[in-house]
């Protein structure tokens, strides 16, 4: 079992940054890969970002939001710059095992979910 305990998450105004944190704890063997999903009121969860040994952006981030991590903390950042209305959602930290046959933009490819963690963004 692998435990995440996100953080970071709050209000913003349009343009501001924040970062989230997402530790995991626990069969940490099981973090090959390390993502953030997001999911706005009365929408599907959708992909956001996803680092392995590479990283993965959507489209509507790309070029705004970075994610990094720290493999000896276990840990994965989300740093969210020039923030938009449209980013209001509940982020969730992801993290799936090495061997899959989903991509990192599929909740599949997924196997421990974190609780989530609110970001509001006000124009």
């Amino acid at each position: 079992q692998v435990q995440l305990v996100e953080s970071g998450g709050g209000l913003a105004q349009a343009g501001d940054s924040l970062r989230l944190s997402c530790a995991a704890s626990g069969r940490t063997s099981d973090t090959y890969v390390m993502g953030w999903f997001r999911q706005a009121p009365g929408k599907e969860r959708e992909f956001v970002a996803a680092i392995s040994s590479s990283t993965y952006y959507s489209d509507s981030v790309k070029g705004r939001f970075t994610i990094s991590r720290v493999n000896a903390r276990n840990t994965v950042y989300l740093q969210m710059n020039n923030l938009k209305p449209e980013d209001t959602a509940i982020y969730y930290c992801a993290v799936g095992r090495w061997i899959s046959t989903y991509p990192y933009t599929s909740m599949l490819r997924y196997n421990y979910w974190g609780q989530g963690t609110q970001v509001t963004v006000s124009s």
